[in-house]
């Protein structure tokens, strides 16, 4: 007798998925971004939403999904007021017109000012986070 669990245990033991190639898989990006403003943000929540609504605003949600933004949390720096964005990398030029249409923030003036991008994590962490 067989069961529905044996039946789908057996398809999935069965079948496995193959990983993509590394050339087929999207490449991405790092993109170290400054805020440049007299108050400085205290939170990573009120920063992320900044960015996705600018991204949002200016792309669309078809063409942010495409570029797979992604505000690393744990790369804020509140002191210096820098982050970094993981996206896709053809969508590099676009994130950073995107970051420069963000103008104010709680009836303040604000500069996004793009850092730099790297393709490693590390290096863009190093090269322009430390600074």
């Amino acid at each position: 007798v067989f069961s529905i669990k044996n039946l789908l245990g057996r398809c999935l033991l069965a079948k496995k998925i193959k990983a993509v190639l590394p050339s087929l898989r999207e490449k991405k990006r790092y993109l170290v971004f400054e805020f440049v403003s007299k108050k400085d943000i205290k939170s990573f929540s009120e920063v992320s939403s900044l960015i996705w609504q600018s991204s949002l605003s200016f792309l669309g949600e078809i063409e942010t999904a495409k570029a797979g933004i992604w505000v690393l949390p744990d790369k804020w720096n509140q002191k210096k007021q820098k982050g970094m964005i993981k996206v896709n990398n053809k969508y590099v030029d676009k994130l950073r017109t995107a970051l420069t249409l963000i103008k104010s923030f709680k009836k303040q003036q604000i500069f996004v000012k793009s850092v730099g991008v790297s393709g490693m994590i590390n290096k863009a962490d190093k090269k322009y986070l430390a600074m």
